[in-house]
């Protein structure tokens, strides 16, 4: 007969392979698997042992334990449309994931003129003025993202002096009480070569590239953030959240 704890891992595993869980997801804590199951604390640490022994999980000192990244080329995983998931940083997520993060900043300037962006057919503007971040986002030291933001210093007066490593949604919330009300974001995808003026991705042959243009509000429609990225595309994988009436993620996979 299976023990108790092996039982609960193995409940856990199955929603890691079935995608219920997603790579860099945190998986219930040691309370939280107490409470959930009515066991005792010693039942509910093997448990999170075992899901980490067999390679499904890591834990991270003072965060938590995450699913780790098990694809089979080892791409990372991206959500898009789900807050929460928003909330965690760059790398935070990689470190949850299983990957040593590194970034390089190429610019970090205040544009006093503001800064306008198309998405999804709208045209959002933030006035001036705005902090302007471009920066190398490395997943093992390999270039697997160029990341711009455009940030509102009227509504985050002196978010400049941060490091550009802080997770910013999470200091949108806590450091400067805003409360996000939307996520407008838009995917498209095109192909980098070594000529390319706009490559950081230092490459010999042509990639492919995932383009995400992101706008973030806060209520009364006010734009804090604009985003234009650029993903690598055999390095990422991209899974979409709605929630109409029950919750759905669906997986969307670029091959290179």
């Amino acid at each position: 007969m299976k023990s108790k704890f092996a039982s609960i891992s193995d409940t856990i595993i199955e929603m890691i392979e079935s995608g219920q869980l997603l790579p860099g997801d945190k998986i219930p804590s040691e309370n939280e698997l107490i409470k959930q199951y009515k066991i005792s604390n010693t039942t509910a640490r093997k448990s999170l042992l075992d899901i980490e022994s067999r390679g499904y999980a890591k834990r991270i000192k003072g965060k938590g334990t995450f699913v780790l990244n098990r694809t089979a080329n080892h791409q990372l995983t991206r959500v898009l449309g789900s807050i929460n998931s928003t909330r965690k940083g760059f790398d935070e997520s990689l470190r949850a994931e299983g990957f040593l993060p590194k970034n390089i900043i190429l610019e970090k300037t205040i544009l006093n003129e503001g800064i306008s962006a198309n998405v999804l057919g709208g045209n959002y503007i933030i006035e001036g003025p705005v902090l302007k971040i471009h920066q190398l986002r490395f997943a093992d030291d390999l270039v697997v993202k160029d990341e711009i933001r455009y940030i509102s210093l009227t509504l985050c007066p002196n978010i400049h002096k941060h490091s550009p490593e802080v997770a910013f949604y999470s200091l949108y919330e806590n450091e400067y009480n805003l409360e996000i009300s939307d996520i407008k974001q838009t995917l498209g995808v095109e192909i980098i070569t070594s000529e390319s003026a706009l490559s950081n991705f230092n490459v010999d042959q042509p990639i492919p590239v995932f383009e995400l243009d992101s706008v973030i509000f806060s209520t009364h429609s006010k734009v804090i953030e604009i985003e234009h990225s650029l993903y690598r595309g055999g390095s990422y994988k991209f899974a979409i959240f709605t929630h109409p009436d029950h919750n759905t993620v669906i997986n969307s996979n670029f091959i290179r």
